[in-house]
């Protein structure tokens, strides 16, 4: 063979081999994405997703006969063909209808049904985790504690009490040191009579607080605990910066601060921080700042932060470990008799409007459908409008009056999905009207029960936005005698279990938001463990 034929025949087997390598990858890469991948049908089109781990999202690679069919976006969920089904139905398995085409999701994100569904599902999930973690004792004593016990850190006061501190400049517009007075309460409100009081809805933290101080679970001696409550007031923390001009370096240093101190305690470490409790005052995404924002905190977003739990006002709907409690409301009754009086007003309470709307127009928010909801209100007789922009709603007996007079009290997403609002009909025995799921739905797995029917009217607001429903209309076909069982429902099983009643209260016979909260808490520690 000549010098020229074997370099030629090396040139060819170099180039053999250098293109083999990028098929060979290739090939990797695919098996890669099938084996973290799953596949779903829908109608025409085939979604392969796979999971990123680092960004921990979905992403879906679709194909079809659609014409100008686009990517989905990415969106958290463990996708299976399970889906198939509930696509074809295009509703939830809870039964939350999802309309067809194109809508508005969270944070500006534009969202086909099917991608809504395949989400809205992966919540309903995580939902359902939530609730296996719901506790059956009706016990209120210490036996319920079974030799477990729960250990409050004695963070610094930098961490709490200095924050308490600065209520007089916190929000530019109102002095928030009444609203923390008495154990969090507020100032009392005599005319609506015993256990109401003037309390603030960022209130939560320092209640919480409060309550876990008198809980008869709680231990002195850090070995004998089972679960621990750290009480870093971090909404108070965000409430100060909201409007004020500093840097975000500034949002992020206390919560910094708080888990470096967490990181010099043996007990961080036991099961790592699975068994750490936070009670966040605010929302959610106040503590997950994007990047391209100035608004909020980045401490839910620390790494530290994953493994606890969180009980929020409202949790951010694909974190497992957020888990939503109900805000505090104006009533803290300190006796069974307490809440037993008041059920028996509402029962005979004379209902005077059928409808009921306290709340403001959001002109700077062309999605909100509060405008269209205020136009058909007060177009009517029927309703009832409260205008809080004109601080009407400042005060509880105004607010709590109006609600008690009303069958059904509309409650439409505000800043966020979810309202204190809902929580102050319920307890008024108004039936809620919601019209987005993450409203209260998705939000409170351990004190709203999976059916919602029982106790609310579901109105989309996609349906309201389009104009396809008049919400008045929809209201006054409801039988009388369908108004009356979830009026009931809402009195006798759902009110005593949406307060928070005084520190100082000895409830024996009902479970208040704060008990169930703590037995619900302990039971999943339980389950964890097995």
């Amino acid at each position: 063979m000549t010098s020229f034929s074997k370099k030629k025949t090396k040139l060819f087997s170099l180039a053999k081999l250098v293109f083999l390598i990028p098929i060979t990858i290739i090939i990797l890469l695919l098996i890669f994405l099938w084996s973290s991948s799953s596949t779903i049908f829908s109608g025409n089109i085939i979604h392969l997703c796979f999971q990123s781990r680092k960004l921990n999202d979905l992403y879906c690679i679709s194909a079809g006969t659609h014409p100008n069919l686009e990517a989905p976006s990415s969106f958290s969920s463990n996708v299976t063909t399970k889906f198939v089904d509930d696509l074809q139905q295009k509703s939830t398995r809870l039964g939350i209808p999802i309309p067809p085409g194109y809508h508005a999701f969270r944070n500006g994100m534009v969202k086909s049904d099917e991608e809504l569904l395949v989400a809205y599902n992966d919540v309903e999930d995580q939902l359902e985790m939530h609730r296996s973690w719901t506790s059956t004792s009706q016990n209120h004593n210490a036996t319920l504690c079974d030799g477990r016990g729960i250990y409050v850190y004695e963070l610094p006061t930098k961490f709490n009490k200095d924050l308490v501190s600065q209520c007089a400049d916190m929000v530019p517009w109102v002095d928030l040191c009444d609203y923390f007075s008495n154990d969090a309460m507020g100032e009392a409100v005599q005319k609506l009579g015993k256990g109401w009081y003037q309390t603030h809805q960022y209130s939560l933290e320092l209640i919480f607080h409060s309550r876990v101080m008198n809980h008869p679970c709680r231990v002195l001696n850090i070995s004998e605990a089972e679960l621990f409550y750290v009480p870093f007031y971090a909404g108070l923390d965000v409430l100060r910066w909201h409007f004020k001009n500093v840097t975000n370096d500034v949002k992020d240093s206390l919560g910094l601060e708080l888990v470096k101190w967490l990181e010099s305690q043996p007990t961080w470490f036991k099961r790592s921080g699975k068994d750490h409790i936070f009670v966040l005052g605010k929302i959610s995404w106040d503590f997950r700042r994007y990047s391209n924002s100035n608004w909020g905190s980045r401490f839910l977003e620390l790494d530290e932060m994953q493994n606890p739990v969180k009980l929020l006002i409202e949790r951010q709907p694909w974190h497992l470990n957020d888990i939503g409690i109900p805000h505090p409301t104006f009533f803290h009754p300190q006796s069974d008799n307490d809440i037993t009086k008041w059920q028996l007003k509402l029962l005979n309470e004379s209902r005077k409007s059928l409808i009921s709307f306290a709340g403001a127009a959001r002109p700077d928010a062309p999605e909100s459908i509060r405008s269209m909801l205020i136009n058909q209100c007060t177009s009517t007789s029927e309703c009832k409008f409260m205008n809080c922009s004109s601080g009407s709603c400042d005060q509880p007996e105004s607010v709590i009056e109006l609600f008690i007079e009303s069958e059904f009290c509309l409650q439409p997403p505000g800043d966020s999905p979810t309202r204190k609002s809902v929580f102050d009909s319920l307890i008024s025995g108004c039936i809620p009207v919601i019209f987005d799921p993450f409203t209260a739905y998705y939000q409170y797995p351990w004190h709203l029960p999976q059916d919602y029917k029982k106790y609310s009217v579901f109105i989309d607001q996609e349906d309201v936005r389009n104009m396809k429903v008049n919400v008045v209309d929809r209201l006054m076909k409801i039988p009388e005698g369908e108004k009356q069982n979830m009026r009931r429902y809402i009195i006798y099983e759902l009110l005593p279990g949406l307060v928070y009643g005084d520190p100082k209260s000895k409830l024996e016979k009902f479970q208040d938001a704060f008990s169930i909260t703590m037995n619900n808490l302990f039971e999943r520690l339980t389950r964890l463990e097995l």
